[in-house]
């Protein structure tokens, strides 16, 4: 972890900015500005890119994907630029909480995996790539976004060691752990052969 040089206050206000920016939930706000329903009722009933998808709009589905990996990006460069990297860091880590957790939809919120590609990408570019290509590879060859997120986040531990980026490892451990727990019924369903594919309804 980073060292702590920031003060208390500018710490919580950061973490409170990172929370209020991952809280957004994009693709709640995308489907019903145009008109797509509402993706509570739609397949697996999640706010993330992957459900938007199944509402049968690629766009849609796209821009859910970009924003939700820009309020992570957002958050940690605000932080970085004005604080330092250990308000970045808690930022990244409140960013992914309040996309998990959003107070506003009553803590229920999406499964993290592009916010946390986007926070990969803004805390160390060389890692988020590798994250990247680790979700792209494991998605086609599976064809199961669950197993895509699952992939990228076990593989950051790794990258985050490689590219000696050892400050980050407490704050990439979290995140990993945190994108596991919320894939926990997919892990299961994985087990059991009944993951749907991309594209598939739930």
């Amino acid at each position: 972890m980073p060292l702590i040089d920031s003060s208390t206050f500018t710490l919580l206000l950061w973490a409170l900015v990172g929370y209020g920016l991952g809280s957004i939930p994009f693709g709640l706000l995308l489907t019903q500005l145009l008109g797509l329903g509402n993706l509570r009722q739609i397949g697996s009933g999640n706010i993330g890119a992957t459900n938007v998808l199944r509402t049968g709009n690629k766009s849609a589905a796209a821009l859910t994907l970009l924003l939700d990996a820009g309020k992570g990006v957002v958050a940690v460069v605000l932080a970085r630029l004005y604080a330092g990297e250990d308000a970045a860091q808690l930022a990244a880590l409140m960013a992914m909480l309040g996309h998990c957790y959003p107070v506003w939809l009553g803590f229920k919120g999406g499964k993290g995996v592009a916010t946390f590609l986007g926070l990969m990408w803004a805390l160390a570019w060389p890692v988020g790539l590798g994250c990247s290509i680790a979700w792209a590879l494991a998605a086609f060859l599976s064809r199961m976004s669950s197993m895509g997120g699952l992939m990228a986040a076990a593989a950051s531990t790794f990258l985050l060691i490689l590219t000696g980026n050892g400050a980050m490892l407490l704050l990439g451990i979290l995140l990993t752990l945190l994108v596991f727990w919320r894939h926990r019924t997919n892990i299961a369903r994985i087990r059991q052969g009944t993951e749907p594919k991309i594209g598939q309804k739930s």
